[in-house]
Protein backbone atom coordinates (compact mmCIF):
# COMPACT_ATOMS: atom_id res chain seq x y z
CA UNK A 1 0.00 0.00 0.00
CA UNK A 2 1.10 3.59 -0.53
CA UNK A 3 2.70 5.52 2.28
CA UNK A 4 1.36 8.89 3.36
CA UNK A 5 3.41 12.01 2.70
CA UNK A 6 4.11 14.31 5.60
CA UNK A 7 2.51 17.76 5.64
CA UNK A 8 4.53 20.47 3.86
CA UNK A 9 7.63 18.29 3.37
CA UNK A 10 10.85 19.62 1.97
CA UNK A 11 11.91 18.74 -1.56
CA UNK A 12 14.18 15.94 -0.32
CA UNK A 13 11.30 14.31 1.55
CA UNK A 14 9.02 14.58 -1.49
CA UNK A 15 11.60 12.81 -3.65
CA UNK A 16 12.19 10.03 -1.16
CA UNK A 17 8.48 9.48 -0.55
CA UNK A 18 7.68 9.35 -4.25
CA UNK A 19 10.12 6.46 -4.76
CA UNK A 20 8.39 4.52 -2.00
CA UNK A 21 5.07 5.11 -3.79
CA UNK A 22 6.42 3.38 -6.87
CA UNK A 23 7.57 0.16 -5.21
CA UNK A 24 5.73 -0.52 -1.93
CA UNK A 25 3.16 -3.34 -1.84
CA UNK A 26 3.30 -4.36 1.83
CA UNK A 27 -0.02 -4.05 3.70
CA UNK A 28 0.81 -5.89 6.93
CA UNK A 29 2.86 -8.82 8.21
CA UNK A 30 2.86 -10.68 11.53
CA UNK A 31 5.67 -12.49 13.35
CA UNK A 32 5.94 -14.19 16.70
CA UNK A 33 7.42 -11.81 19.27
CA UNK A 34 10.07 -14.08 20.81
CA UNK A 35 10.82 -13.94 24.50
CA UNK A 36 14.35 -13.04 25.46
CA UNK A 37 16.63 -10.31 24.19
CA UNK A 38 18.88 -12.32 21.78
CA UNK A 39 15.89 -13.92 20.04
CA UNK A 40 14.11 -10.57 19.69
CA UNK A 41 17.29 -8.97 18.33
CA UNK A 42 17.49 -11.61 15.59
CA UNK A 43 13.87 -11.13 14.56
CA UNK A 44 14.25 -7.34 14.57
CA UNK A 45 17.32 -7.57 12.34
CA UNK A 46 15.34 -9.68 9.89
CA UNK A 47 12.46 -7.18 9.94
CA UNK A 48 14.87 -4.35 9.22
CA UNK A 49 16.34 -6.23 6.28
CA UNK A 50 12.93 -7.08 4.83
CA UNK A 51 10.91 -3.94 5.42
CA UNK A 52 12.94 -0.81 6.17
CA UNK A 53 13.88 1.61 3.39
CA UNK A 54 16.17 4.62 3.54
CA UNK A 55 13.03 6.59 2.55
CA UNK A 56 11.30 5.68 5.82
CA UNK A 57 11.67 8.90 7.79
CA UNK A 58 8.89 8.34 10.33
CA UNK A 59 9.04 4.95 12.05
CA UNK A 60 6.29 4.35 14.60
CA UNK A 61 6.80 1.91 17.50
CA UNK A 62 3.74 0.75 19.47
CA UNK A 63 3.44 -1.59 22.44
CA UNK A 64 2.54 -2.05 26.08
CA UNK A 65 5.02 -1.49 28.91
CA UNK A 66 7.51 -4.32 29.17
CA UNK A 67 6.64 -5.69 25.72
CA UNK A 68 10.20 -5.22 24.49
CA UNK A 69 9.92 -1.97 22.49
CA UNK A 70 13.44 -0.81 23.40
CA UNK A 71 14.93 -4.19 22.47
CA UNK A 72 12.99 -4.16 19.20
CA UNK A 73 14.30 -0.67 18.37
CA UNK A 74 17.89 -1.66 19.15
CA UNK A 75 17.52 -4.66 16.84
CA UNK A 76 16.01 -2.57 14.06
CA UNK A 77 18.59 0.23 14.41
CA UNK A 78 21.84 -1.10 15.93
CA UNK A 79 23.82 1.66 17.59
CA UNK A 80 20.91 4.10 17.84
CA UNK A 81 21.04 6.06 21.10
CA UNK A 82 17.68 5.72 22.88
CA UNK A 83 16.56 8.72 24.92
CA UNK A 84 14.79 6.55 27.48
CA UNK A 85 14.74 2.79 27.97
CA UNK A 86 11.95 0.69 29.45
CA UNK A 87 13.60 0.64 32.86
CA UNK A 88 13.91 4.42 32.94
CA UNK A 89 17.61 4.21 33.76
CA UNK A 90 19.13 5.52 30.52
CA UNK A 91 17.78 9.05 30.29
CA UNK A 92 19.23 11.60 27.89
CA UNK A 93 18.06 14.62 25.97
CA UNK A 94 16.81 13.75 22.49
CA UNK A 95 18.90 15.32 19.69
CA UNK A 96 15.57 15.92 17.97
CA UNK A 97 15.10 19.13 19.96
CA UNK A 98 18.59 20.40 19.17
CA UNK A 99 18.32 19.87 15.42
CA UNK A 100 18.35 23.09 13.40
CA UNK A 101 18.51 22.55 9.62
CA UNK A 102 20.62 21.11 6.81
CA UNK A 103 23.60 23.21 7.88
CA UNK A 104 23.75 21.15 11.09
CA UNK A 105 26.27 18.71 9.62
CA UNK A 106 26.93 16.89 12.89
CA UNK A 107 23.27 16.10 13.62
CA UNK A 108 22.46 12.37 13.41
CA UNK A 109 20.45 11.05 10.50
CA UNK A 110 18.30 8.82 12.75
CA UNK A 111 16.89 10.06 16.05
CA UNK A 112 14.78 8.40 18.72
CA UNK A 113 12.05 9.88 20.86
CA UNK A 114 9.92 8.32 23.59
CA UNK A 115 6.66 10.25 23.47
CA UNK A 116 5.47 9.24 26.93
CA UNK A 117 8.75 10.25 28.51
CA UNK A 118 8.98 13.56 26.63
CA UNK A 119 5.34 14.36 27.42
CA UNK A 120 6.34 14.87 31.03
CA UNK A 121 8.40 17.89 29.96
CA UNK A 122 6.89 19.15 26.69
CA UNK A 123 3.49 19.76 25.17
CA UNK A 124 2.43 17.32 22.42
CA UNK A 125 2.35 20.17 19.89
CA UNK A 126 6.02 20.97 20.57
CA UNK A 127 6.98 17.32 20.09
CA UNK A 128 4.99 17.10 16.84
CA UNK A 129 6.57 20.32 15.56
CA UNK A 130 10.08 19.01 16.25
CA UNK A 131 9.29 15.73 14.44
CA UNK A 132 7.91 17.50 11.37
CA UNK A 133 10.87 19.90 11.29
CA UNK A 134 13.41 17.07 11.36
CA UNK A 135 11.57 15.00 8.76
CA UNK A 136 11.22 17.98 6.43
CA UNK A 137 15.04 18.11 6.38
CA UNK A 138 15.45 14.44 5.52
CA UNK A 139 16.09 13.13 9.04
CA UNK A 140 14.57 9.88 10.28
CA UNK A 141 12.69 9.88 13.59
CA UNK A 142 11.93 6.63 15.43
CA UNK A 143 8.89 7.45 17.57
CA UNK A 144 8.26 5.17 20.55
CA UNK A 145 4.62 5.23 21.72
CA UNK A 146 3.67 6.66 18.33
CA UNK A 147 -0.01 6.15 19.16
CA UNK A 148 0.30 8.85 21.86
CA UNK A 149 1.46 11.43 19.29
CA UNK A 150 -0.66 10.53 16.26
CA UNK A 151 -3.66 12.76 17.03
CA UNK A 152 -1.40 15.78 17.46
CA UNK A 153 0.91 14.95 14.56
CA UNK A 154 -2.13 14.42 12.29
CA UNK A 155 -0.35 12.12 9.86
CA UNK A 156 0.66 8.50 10.06
CA UNK A 157 4.08 6.90 10.17
CA UNK A 158 5.52 5.54 6.96
CA UNK A 159 6.01 2.19 8.67
CA UNK A 160 4.61 0.91 11.98
CA UNK A 161 5.97 -1.81 14.26
CA UNK A 162 3.60 -2.95 17.03
CA UNK A 163 4.70 -5.56 19.58
CA UNK A 164 2.55 -7.73 21.84
CA UNK A 165 2.39 -11.50 21.56
CA UNK A 166 3.17 -10.87 17.92
CA UNK A 167 5.13 -8.22 16.05
CA UNK A 168 2.92 -6.53 13.49
CA UNK A 169 4.55 -4.64 10.62
CA UNK A 170 2.34 -2.30 8.59
CA UNK A 171 2.70 0.37 5.93
CA UNK A 172 -0.30 2.65 6.43
CA UNK A 173 -2.21 4.28 3.62
CA UNK A 174 -4.85 6.97 3.98
CA UNK A 175 -7.20 4.09 4.89
CA UNK A 176 -5.04 2.82 7.75
CA UNK A 177 -4.18 0.85 9.70
CA UNK A 178 -4.17 3.52 12.36
CA UNK A 179 -2.07 3.45 15.54
CA UNK A 180 -4.98 3.12 17.97
CA UNK A 181 -6.14 -0.10 16.34
CA UNK A 182 -2.69 -1.67 16.45
CA UNK A 183 -2.26 -0.55 20.05
CA UNK A 184 -5.55 -2.17 21.09
CA UNK A 185 -4.56 -5.43 19.40
CA UNK A 186 -1.12 -5.75 20.98
CA UNK A 187 -2.38 -4.72 24.42
CA UNK A 188 -4.91 -7.57 24.30
CA UNK A 189 -2.33 -10.10 23.18
CA UNK A 190 0.61 -9.16 25.46
CA UNK A 191 -0.99 -11.03 28.37
CA UNK A 192 -0.49 -14.33 26.50
CA UNK A 193 3.16 -13.51 25.86
CA UNK A 194 3.73 -12.78 29.54
CA UNK A 195 1.92 -15.94 30.65
CA UNK A 196 3.73 -18.08 28.08
CA UNK A 197 7.13 -16.65 29.02
CA UNK A 198 6.56 -17.25 32.72
CA UNK A 199 5.26 -20.77 32.07
CA UNK A 200 8.28 -21.46 29.85
CA UNK A 201 10.70 -20.34 32.57
CA UNK A 202 8.84 -22.31 35.25
CA UNK A 203 9.06 -25.41 33.05
CA UNK A 204 12.78 -24.83 32.47
CA UNK A 205 13.23 -24.32 36.22
CA UNK A 206 11.48 -27.63 37.01
CA UNK A 207 13.53 -29.48 34.38
CA UNK A 208 16.78 -28.20 35.88
CA UNK A 209 15.83 -28.38 39.56
CA UNK A 210 14.12 -31.78 39.57
CA UNK A 211 15.64 -33.62 36.61
CA UNK A 212 19.10 -32.11 36.13
CA UNK A 213 18.35 -30.93 32.57
CA UNK A 214 20.81 -28.11 31.82
CA UNK A 215 21.70 -26.20 28.68
CA UNK A 216 21.93 -26.66 25.81
CA UNK A 217 18.18 -26.68 25.32
CA UNK A 218 16.61 -24.45 22.69
CA UNK A 219 13.51 -22.32 22.91
CA UNK A 220 11.08 -21.18 20.24
CA UNK A 221 7.52 -19.99 19.92
CA UNK A 222 4.02 -21.20 19.17
CA UNK A 223 0.76 -19.27 19.47
CA UNK A 224 -0.16 -18.83 23.16
CA UNK A 225 2.72 -21.06 24.13
CA UNK A 226 6.34 -22.14 23.87
CA UNK A 227 8.56 -24.92 22.54
CA UNK A 228 11.61 -26.38 24.28
CA UNK A 229 13.83 -28.48 22.01
CA UNK A 230 16.14 -31.33 23.07
CA UNK A 231 18.85 -32.96 20.99
CA UNK A 232 17.83 -36.33 22.47
CA UNK A 233 14.49 -37.45 23.83
CA UNK A 234 14.33 -36.85 27.61
CA UNK A 235 13.46 -39.86 29.73
CA UNK A 236 11.00 -37.75 31.74
CA UNK A 237 7.23 -38.30 31.88
CA UNK A 238 5.53 -35.17 30.51
CA UNK A 239 2.57 -35.56 32.88
CA UNK A 240 5.01 -35.37 35.79
CA UNK A 241 6.60 -32.16 34.47
CA UNK A 242 3.17 -30.63 33.98
CA UNK A 243 2.07 -31.53 37.51
CA UNK A 244 5.14 -29.91 39.07
CA UNK A 245 4.74 -26.71 37.08
CA UNK A 246 1.05 -26.59 38.00
CA UNK A 247 2.06 -26.92 41.64
CA UNK A 248 4.20 -23.75 41.34
CA UNK A 249 1.27 -21.99 39.68
CA UNK A 250 -1.14 -23.12 42.39
CA UNK A 251 1.24 -21.79 45.06
CA UNK A 252 1.12 -18.41 43.28
CA UNK A 253 4.84 -17.79 43.76
CA UNK A 254 6.26 -14.36 42.86
CA UNK A 255 8.14 -13.83 39.59
CA UNK A 256 10.28 -10.71 39.52
CA UNK A 257 13.53 -9.32 38.04
CA UNK A 258 16.64 -10.25 40.05
CA UNK A 259 19.40 -8.23 38.41
CA UNK A 260 20.72 -8.34 34.89
CA UNK A 261 19.45 -11.35 32.90
CA UNK A 262 17.98 -13.10 35.93
CA UNK A 263 14.55 -13.46 37.48
CA UNK A 264 13.54 -14.69 40.90
CA UNK A 265 10.99 -17.53 40.91
CA UNK A 266 9.93 -17.82 44.52
CA UNK A 267 13.25 -18.20 46.36
CA UNK A 268 15.25 -19.34 43.31
CA UNK A 269 17.10 -17.04 40.89
CA UNK A 270 17.23 -18.35 37.32
CA UNK A 271 18.64 -16.99 34.02
CA UNK A 272 16.31 -14.96 31.81
CA UNK A 273 17.07 -12.41 29.08
CA UNK A 274 13.56 -10.93 29.05
CA UNK A 275 13.11 -10.05 32.70
CA UNK A 276 10.23 -7.58 32.25
CA UNK A 277 8.03 -9.75 30.04
CA UNK A 278 6.52 -11.80 32.83
CA UNK A 279 3.43 -12.02 34.99
CA UNK A 280 4.00 -10.78 38.53
CA UNK A 281 2.76 -13.97 40.15
CA UNK A 282 2.55 -17.55 38.87
CA UNK A 283 -1.16 -17.67 39.71
CA UNK A 284 -1.80 -15.30 36.80
CA UNK A 285 -0.89 -18.08 34.34
CA UNK A 286 -4.17 -19.42 33.00
CA UNK A 287 -4.86 -22.98 31.80
CA UNK A 288 -1.25 -24.17 31.63
CA UNK A 289 -0.85 -27.54 29.88
CA UNK A 290 1.79 -29.55 28.03
CA UNK A 291 1.26 -31.55 24.87
CA UNK A 292 1.16 -35.13 26.21
CA UNK A 293 3.92 -36.40 23.91
CA UNK A 294 7.19 -35.15 22.48
CA UNK A 295 7.09 -34.06 18.86
CA UNK A 296 10.01 -34.94 16.62
CA UNK A 297 11.26 -32.43 14.08
CA UNK A 298 11.37 -34.30 10.75
CA UNK A 299 14.52 -32.54 9.48
CA UNK A 300 16.66 -31.89 12.56
CA UNK A 301 15.49 -34.83 14.66
CA UNK A 302 15.03 -32.65 17.75
CA UNK A 303 12.49 -33.67 20.38
CA UNK A 304 10.06 -30.87 21.16
CA UNK A 305 8.24 -30.24 24.42
CA UNK A 306 5.28 -27.95 23.69
CA UNK A 307 3.44 -25.89 26.31
CA UNK A 308 0.30 -23.75 26.08
CA UNK A 309 -1.45 -21.13 28.20
CA UNK A 310 -4.76 -19.30 28.00
CA UNK A 311 -8.28 -20.39 27.08
CA UNK A 312 -8.82 -23.76 25.45
CA UNK A 313 -11.36 -22.65 22.82
CA UNK A 314 -9.78 -23.18 19.42
CA UNK A 315 -6.82 -24.80 21.20
CA UNK A 316 -3.71 -24.94 18.97
CA UNK A 317 -3.18 -28.45 20.37
CA UNK A 318 -6.08 -29.50 18.14
CA UNK A 319 -3.73 -29.15 15.17
CA UNK A 320 -0.94 -31.12 16.84
CA UNK A 321 -2.88 -34.13 18.14
CA UNK A 322 -3.86 -36.82 15.63
CA UNK A 323 -7.61 -36.69 14.85
CA UNK A 324 -9.60 -38.94 17.17
CA UNK A 325 -6.51 -39.97 19.13
CA UNK A 326 -7.49 -39.94 22.81
CA UNK A 327 -4.33 -41.77 23.89
CA UNK A 328 -1.57 -40.27 21.76
CA UNK A 329 1.77 -42.01 21.40
CA UNK A 330 4.66 -40.90 23.55
CA UNK A 331 6.38 -39.46 20.47
CA UNK A 332 4.78 -38.00 17.35
CA UNK A 333 6.62 -36.89 14.21
CA UNK A 334 5.62 -33.51 12.85
CA UNK A 335 3.94 -33.68 9.44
Amino acid sequence: MNTQPTPQPGSRTRALTSRAHETETLMAAAYYAPRGRPRLYRVAAELARRYLYPEDLIVGIIGAEGAGKSTLIRGLFPGLELTNDDDGTNLRRSPLFDFTDDTDFFAPHTMHIDVRYESAFRQPAAIAEAVTHAVSHGRRVVIEHFDALYDTLRYNAQILFAIGEEILVARPSVFGPFPARLKAFVERSIRYRRMAHSAEDLTTHVLERDYGVHAPVYHSDVKHGFVISFAEKPDIPIAEIEARVRDLIARDIRIQPAGEDRIRVGDAAIPCTGTRTHVARAGEIEHFRLLPHYLVHPVFGEHLLVGMVGGREGDPFDDLLPAGDTDPPDTETLP
